[in-house]
């Protein structure tokens, strides 16, 4: 289902996400990846031009596969989860609804009101956690600088996926993510194979993480069709 809205500066779509067999989301995303709307320039302060602003708004297979991993997750209600670079955040929703202990989190200045838009549509309570997370900085931005909570804190599992988009992205994001984890956790990476995945790797062991999963992803309507489609690995670390 697709249905078309409008906000002053962009255009937004609602589409019902199948993320296994059993559980759906209704999920409100940019119209496509040419919208832009920064008339303040909050999002250009915090490093975020236009070719990258539409891109937290998309939804992408990497997010979906994420989530569908997320969904067959043994709840542990004592255990805290945090998504970082969450966009619109499919897999925080997925466990916020399982009754995970989760925690979203991005830079982008409009992240959290489509989180929140999407938990509304889904009739979801609205206590999912967000907080400003962003890495490959100095020094980390105050609340203030930020215009939202910044995160902190440790967490037993985080996730996240297409991360790894550019040359510095390995080190910057294993740095952040071994801020953010405590001593013993574990760590789920979706990445759409664009090559960086070795340097993350090296960064990750630096940090105490070992790999012990690398699960191979592939749409199962391609495989079944034999065209080429998505092509992605899910990989597990633990420390």
């Amino acid at each position: 289902m697709v249905t078309g809205g409008a906000v002053p500066g962009y255009l937004t779509r609602k589409e019902l996400i199948e993320i296994n067999s059993e559980e759906k989301l209704l999920i409100k995303s940019l119209r496509d990846r040419q919208q832009y709307y920064d008339p303040d320039q909050e999002a250009l302060r915090l490093g975020i031009g236009p070719a990258t602003w539409p891109l937290f708004g998309l939804l992408w297979p990497s997010a979906i596969h994420l989530a569908a991993r997320l969904a067959k997750r043994q709840v542990c209600p004592d255990k805290k989860v945090l998504e970082v670079g969450c966009g619109l955040g499919l897999a925080s929703l997925v466990g916020h609804r399982r009754g995970l202990q989760v925690t979203a989190s991005d830079c982008h200045p409009l992240a959290e009101k489509f989180l929140r838009e999407n938990l509304r549509l889904n009739s979801l309570c609205s206590s999912l956690k967000y907080r400003h997370g962003q890495w490959g900085l100095e020094e980390p931005l105050t609340e203030e600088e930020a215009g939202r909570p910044v995160l902190t804190g440790r967490y037993d599992l985080i996730i996240g996926s297409d991360l790894l988009y550019e040359p510095d992205m390995p080190e910057a994001l294993s740095a952040f993510i071994n801020q953010h984890a405590k001593p013993e956790a574990e760590v789920w990476i979706v990445d759409q194979n664009r090559g960086y995945r070795p340097a993350f790797n090296r960064h990750m062991a630096a940090h105490g993480f070992k790999l012990f999963k690398d699960e191979r992803l592939v749409d199962e309507s391609c495989k079944r069709s034999g065209r080429r489609g998505y092509r992605g690995r899910l990989m597990k670390y633990r420390r």
